[in-house]
Order: structure tokens, then C-alpha cells, then sequence
């Protein structure tokens, strides 16, 4: 089906896949290279990577932006990969949004419709109906695009996607320009907003909360290829590689080989440790911080434990995190607040069950 007689109304609601794609830059620079993916309609899926992992290069060959050297873009069984932005059935959400500053909220939010020729009536109507959904004031109709705070005109930049009627939205970190606080109120609104639409998200993001808090899967992307996709906790408990492991958070690594009793041995902390997962013969053991607690060294109550000195203590809301000097390594532990009353140049035995852990190949 050619990009001349292929309409969005030609294009079945389905799930989307990649396979085999492929984007070069000259005969050095490699965008991506050989991605296979699915995702399901329907579904929030997170691509979260470090810089110049490919992940913007991913999406906009998903949005049409792009044309991959090789491989192909495909919407249940049909082959989009060469359709312009325009007629797929797909909306994306910019990180600087593109809203036209000379216009009303509602007249960005129906521009989509405009430029169908879909008669000014019906588009003020859907204009209300996309507030009503971002829950927005309707009084915003006619208010000027500049007016809008910067969540207000996050908002605005959304509801035009939907306005489009997509069956896909692809957002390209649209709140990394945004503070903290507002940041953390929009991830529970898009949230809320894919539930009530039922629309597939694709969202691209560098921040490893977002990812976590928001997606049903997520895929992590390394040097152009798709390192390991699953879900929030299969990504963050079980990573498939040790950049995995420390990309996705605060991680304890150590070079570990199974011992004879069915143990580890871990060298960097000068002892064996007692684990019940999986080993694999030459690789990594990592551990969570929040997986490690502070114990009572006259009294141990769990199976593993080290001791060393606090280097450093820093206070994170609710929790405080510890660096502490263990052998050749600093083993960092995370616990509430409150837990303990430790401080930097203090002697602590830190101590975790056998089960907690995860084994990494090298």
C-alpha cells in the first residue's frame, strides 16, 4: 500500500511493531540498528536510555519523521513504513510542544481538525470535549495560548494530539522542561489520561522515575540496539545487563562466581555471600540499597552481612541514603529516616536475606 492511496481510515487499530530497523548516519554513525519490537494496542510503553542510545531516532521512525535505512514499521499487517506523519494514524507530543503563540488554547487544541476541513462548529465542540478531558476550566477555550502556565500549555499540547483522533501518541520527553513538583503531577495525569483513552503511548524519556511510575513496559536502549524490554520491575530487579542494573538506579555491583557450597564468592567485599537465585558461572551480583537494612552486629538476624564505615550520609525526603566503606568497595543502603541513628564515622554491620539479589552475567 503506497503513501498516495493510504488514508488513516485504511489503518486497523492493532498492535504496533518494528522489526529489523535500522537508521545510519554516513558510514560511522549508527542511530539504531536491527530493532525488534511489539507493542501492544493499547499499551504505555516507556524507550528510556542514555544519551545518544537512539531513542529519539526510534520514535520518530515510528512517527514517520524519519525514513530508516533499513527494516520496516508495520500496524497489524500493514506496512507503514514509508507514510508521511500526516496520514498515519499517529500524534506526537514534542518536549517544546509547538503550540502557535498567536492562538487560543482552542484554536491550538482544533487545529488538527482545521487542517482536516472539518467544519468550525464541530471543531469548538471537540475543543470542549478535549478540555473536559484534560480537565481543563471550559472558560480556556478562548484564552491565549501564552496566558497558560507551563502545565496548563502541557496540557494544551495533549489534548491537540487526542483532538487528531490518533490511535497512537508518541511523546518525545514532553516534561523535562518542567519543575519537579508539576513534573510529578502530569506523570499521574498521563497516566490517567492513557486509562481513560485506551489510546497506545509511546513515550521517550531520559528520567528513569517516569519510566518506573508510568509504563506498563518498558525498553531500555544501549548504543543504537534494544538492550532488554519488560516491565517496570522485571527492568529494575532483574536487569539483563550490569549498564542495565546502574542506569535504572542506585545499584551495588560486585564481581561474584558461585563457590562449591552453593554460595558467592565476592571478592571486593572479601567474603562469601549466601544466595538462593539463579548464579551465572563468571559475572555480577547486584543488590538495591533499599534491599541492604542496618543490623545489630551482636545479634544478626539475616543471613548475609558486612561491616565497614559510614563515608557519607545524605538525607532524601523520607528515607536517608549511606555510603559505607566495605573491603575495596563502598556498599550504598537506603533506609527510612527514622530506622537508625547513624552517622558518618560510625561502624555499622549492614545485613540482606538470601533471596534478595540478582546474579548478572559479565
Amino acid at each position: 500500500m503506497t503513501e498516495a492511496n493510504t488514508s488513516q481510515a485504511d489503518v486497523k487499530t492493532s498492535d504496533l511493531r518494528v522489526e529489523g530497523l535500522t537508521k545510519l548516519y554516513g558510514k560511522q554513525e549508527v542511530g539504531c540498528i536491527d530493532v525488534e519490537l511489539t507493542i501492544a494496542d493499547g499499551e504505555f510503553f516507556t524507550i528510556v536510555g542514555p544519551s545518544g542510545s537512539g531513542k529519539t531516532t526510534l520514535m520518530r521512525m515510528m512517527a514517520g519523521m524519519l525514513r530508516p535505512t533499513a527494516g520496516k514499521v508495520l500496524l497489524g499487517e500493514t506496512d507503514i513504513t514509508t507514510l508521511a506523519p500526516q496520514v498515519r494514524p499517529t500524534a506526537m507530543v514534542f518536549q517544546h510542544l509547538a503550540l502557535f503563540p498567536h492562538r487560543t488554547v482552542g484554536q491550538n487544541i482544533a487545529f488538527p481538525l482545521k487542517v482536516r476541513g472539518v467544519a468550525k462548529a464541530e471543531r469548538r465542540t471537540t475543543a470542549f470535549e478535549m478540555l473536559e478531558l484534560l480537565r481543563l476550566p471550559a472558560v480556556f477555550i478562548d484564552k491565549p495560548v501564552t496566558d497558560c502556565s507551563g502545565g496548563e500549555r502541557q496540557r494544551v499540547a495533549i489534548a491537540r494530539a487526542l483532538a487528531y483522533e490518533p490511535q497512537i501518541l508518541l511523546f518525545d520527553e514532553p516534561l523535562s522542561a518542567i519543575d519537579y513538583q508539576l513534573r510529578k503531577v502530569l506523570q499521574r495525569e498521563l497516566k490517567q489520561i492513557h486509562q481513560r483513552t485506551g489510546r497506545t503511548f509511546i513515550y521517550v524519556t531520559h528520567s528513569l522515575e517516569e519510566a518506573l511510575v508510568m509504563s506498563d513496559r518498558i525498553a531500555i536502549m544501549n548504543e543504537g540496539s534494544v538492550a532488554q524490554v519488560g516491565s517496570p520491575e522485571d527492568i529494575y530487579h532483574r536487569p539483563a545487563q550490569r549498564m542495565i542494573a546502574e542506569f535504572m538506579g542506585a545499584a551495588n555491583v560486585w564481581e561474584a562466581t558461585p563457590t562449591p557450597g552453593g554460595g558467592l564468592r565476592c571478592p571486593e567485599i572479601g567474603q562469601d555471600i549466601s544466595f538462593t537465585g539463579t548464579k551465572v558461572e563468571d559475572g555480577y551480583f547486584m543488590l538495591r540499597p533499599e534491599q541492604l537494612a542496618i543490623v545489630d552486629p551482636t545479634s544478626p538476624t539475616l543471613p548475609n552481612s558486612v561491616t565497614g564505615t559510614i563515608s557519607t550520609r545524605y538525607i532524601m525526603g523520607s528515607r536517608v541514603h549511606y555510603l559505607i566503606d566495605v573491603g575495596d568497595t563502598v556498599v550504598t543502603v537506603e533506609e527510612l529516616v527514622a530506622a537508625h541513628n547513624a552517622n558518618e564515622g560510625d561502624t555499622v554491620t549492614v545485613g540482606w536475606s538470601d533471596s534478595s539479589g540478582w546474579s548478572l552475567p559479565k
